[in-house]
């Protein structure tokens, strides 16, 4: 089965913790692999969930932020794992070369012993990694917090039914508008933002954020010769979240080189801050676009490092739509990391402009979904899902998502509903 239930939080309503829906598919996978790498950006929570989870919450940590530890784990990393506990190690890209130790003890303990590796940096992009940890781990992405995830509730179960050819009822899906979309795209969703009430204190907590973490972190990852042009590169990316990447367009509006370009959009890919997401492609006759969608992980970053420091001005962007695109896939991120195997995430454009938003795959099983932000969805709003669907008629259902609360059938195999009945159980 893709989902297990998840236990609402309200027992640990004395603590600041709130449970991730992510936490019983690592508890499970702790069962079953020896090594989980579980990647994230910084500041996303992994090792808050490591810590107040079961069975981690028991398990030793080394953190590869302490300096002592990683100059320990670069001068004699055995002697970091003695004593065959079970353990997490934070921030392993640090030290790469303590993989070969954890792979070593493994295999020492005939599978007695067990790790968590994670990193801010995507592990499944580093060699080392690829190479030590073949067939022998379990790996997770761990995104920012969902709404639902902040609020406590539940995952929706209609989504998952739909990979098995199940449209809910109407009746399942309730009409409830979030009203504050604008703002929550303001602020994010990292799980420290929750806590933080004004505009302000969000916008002091991302710039602080990005000096911090992102240019300090990025620079150890690969070498950035100008920070001034890394901040330009950014900005421009930000306002590409939810279109089509264009690295020459990128290249002339940032006034960067096009090899530069690239080289820091797999800096900013492989730390986990923004994704390419791959065009659809499948035997048919109509000529399609190949290049990826650029989104980041969180709209608040991306509506920072455009230079939105409102509500208002958001509500009035041209960016509008690219910015709700980002928050819809963050969930959709969410919901992707609960499925066996994972969901997989593309985008499907023709030669001519004609789009879908999001083609998700799960096995051999489609779902297409648009993007709108709309509070009234209408017939014509679903023309590019009913070209979807001439083309790909196997594919199970398309859903249309907006921003208000109608939820309604616009075609058969087209239904239209409001984006928090992807975020939480309604």
């Amino acid at each position: 089965m893709p989902f297990q239930t998840v236990e609402n939080n309200h027992s640990r309503s004395e603590s600041l913790y709130k449970s991730r829906w992510l936490a019983p598919e690592l508890s499970q996978a702790a069962k079953e692999h020896p090594i989980i790498i579980l990647t994230g950006a910084r500041q996303v929570g992994k090792s808050t969930v490591l810590k107040q989870e079961k069975p981690f919450s028991h398990w030793q940590k080394i953190d590869l932020d302490d300096l002592s530890i990683l100059e320990q784990a670069d001068r004699d990393p055995a002697s970091l794992l003695t004593g065959g506990k079970d353990a997490f190690i934070d921030e392993v890209q640090r030290a790469p070369t303590l993989l070969y130790t954890v792979k070593q003890a493994v295999e020492k303990a005939r599978n007695e012993i067990r790790f968590v590796l994670t990193g801010s940096a995507d592990l499944l992009l580093m060699r080392q990694v690829s190479e030590t940890m073949a067939g022998r781990a379990a790996y997770f992405s761990l995104p920012p917090m969902g709404l639902g995830e902040m609020e406590s509730r539940l995952p929706p179960k209609w989504f998952f039914r739909l990979f098995h050819g199940n449209m809910p009822p109407l009746k399942d899906i309730k009409e409830v508008v979030v009203e504050n979309t604008l703002d929550l795209m303001l602020r994010g969703f990292m799980p420290p933002l929750l806590y933080l009430k004004s505009p302000e204190s969000w916008l002091k907590w991302w710039e602080c954020y990005i000096a911090t973490y992102i240019e300090r972190d990025l620079r150890q990852v690969s070498q950035i010769d100008s920070l001034t042009d890394f901040r330009r590169v950014m900005a421009t990316l930000a306002v590409c979240s939810g279109q089509v990447l264009n690295q020459t367009q990128v290249a002339r509006e940032s006034g960067v080189s096009q090899p530069t370009v690239y080289r820091y959009i797999n800096i900013l890919e492989i730390s986990c801050l923004l994704e390419r997401l791959p065009a659809f492609c499948a035997s048919c006759s109509r000529r399609l676009a190949k290049s990826p969608k650029i989104f980041w992980l969180d709209p608040g970053l991306s509506a920072f490092l455009m230079g939105y420091h409102d509500a208002e001005s958001i509500s009035s962007a041209r960016e509008l739509d690219g910015l709700f695109k980002t928050l819809v896939f963050l969930h959709l991120k969410i919901l992707g990391q609960l499925f066996t195997p994972h969901l997989r995430f593309y985008h499907w454009r023709t030669v001519t402009g004609k789009q879908v938003d999001f083609v998700i795959k799960w096995g051999r099983k489609i779902i297409a979904m648009e993007i709108n932000f709309t509070t009234e969805p209408r017939y014509e709003d679903c023309a590019n899902l009913r070209l979807f669907l001439e083309e790909y008629p196997d594919t199970l259902f398309c859903l249309l998502v907006h921003n208000g609360p109608t939820v309604k059938m616009l075609q058969e195999k087209i239904l239209a509903i409001p984006w928090n009945a992807i975020a939480f159980d309604l």
